[in-house]
């Protein structure tokens, strides 16, 4: 299995092509935030998502949700992958050197994973796939996701099995200022209600804060930007496990690409700090 006859280039971070095993749902990644090879899921395979980030690297974005799930495939194919990658030479053949270790397994893609509506479905079958190859509890399962959808008894089940299986969720929140997280994230965004989402998926299974940090128009955001989003997430300090803060690794393929600028590390590790200080949370940072 794999790319066609693996005569494309070794992957990098900077490659995230959902296609890059030759698979319809799966597909590998080196993540630079978890650290090694992140096997990636894809639900929304028709480029479709609820949501539209100014930063998003998915080409031909619309908005909407996925077409029905083959759960069947979408078994077959994560067992397939995880047997080349365990087993076979793919890692030797496809991964840098440095980063040829199984990092973790990822509900991710072209759109918002949990708008599929099997999506607690799926999640119960790849952690039976998990438990066939001895990685349940050793191989992290991941959701990354905007937290939008969390109001579906759907979503909460599904999110529920991911933390039944020692998982993660890592929760999308950008801004905590409506008018910034509604430009950034491309759709209406209530602040207050993102910030009860991320509670319940914390109750739920540990949740993991990621935020996107950029400029846009040459202008980063402001001090009142930085103390809206330390305010937003103080109150949930004891319950979130920390933040994921990165900035922009590849180019955005939105329409607002233009207007996007990346951070200097140094300034990226300053809010990290406010954060820090300001909420008691662990912040990692990823330039």
């Amino acid at each position: 299995m794999g790319r066609g006859l693996y005569n494309d280039p070794m992957l990098t971070i900077e490659d995230h092509r959902r296609d890059s095993a030759g698979l319809r749902y799966v597909y590998p990644v080196v993540s630079r935030r978890a650290g090694g090879v992140s096997v990636g899921v894809n639900l929304n395979v028709n480029n479709a998502c609820n949501w539209a980030c100014v930063y998003c690297q998915v080409e031909g974005l619309v908005r909407g949700g996925p077409p029905p799930l083959d759960l069947d495939l979408l078994e077959a194919e994560l067992s397939g992958f995880l047997e080349e990658a365990l087993r076979g030479d793919f890692m030797a053949r496809e991964v840098p050197a440095g980063a040829r270790r199984l990092m973790d397994v990822a509900f991710s893609g072209n759109g918002e994973p949990t708008s599929a509506p099997e999506f607690a479905d799926a999640v119960l079958r790849v952690g039976g796939v998990l438990e066939h190859h001895g990685l349940a509890g050793r191989l992290p399962l991941r959701l990354i996701t905007n937290g939008s959808l969390l109001h579906r008894p759907m979503v909460r089940r599904g999110i529920a099995r991911i933390g039944s299986y020692a998982g993660e969720v890592w929760f999308k929140f950008d801004r905590a200022l409506a008018a910034e997280a509604t430009e950034v994230n491309g759709v209406p965004v209530d602040p207050v209600r993102a910030v009860r989402n991320l509670a319940l998926c914390a109750d739920l299974a540990p949740t993991w804060v990621q935020t996107c940090w950029f400029a846009i128009d040459g202008e980063a955001p402001n001090e009142a930007s930085r103390e809206a989003y330390c305010a937003a997430l103080r109150p949930l300090a004891g319950r979130l496990a920390g933040v994921h803060l990165y900035g922009l690794a590849r180019p955005s393929l939105q329409p607002a690409a233009g207007r996007l600028g990346r951070l200097a590390e140094s300034e990226l590790a300053a809010f990290a700090a406010q954060v820090r200080a300001a909420t008691g949370l662990a912040v990692s940072v990823s330039p």
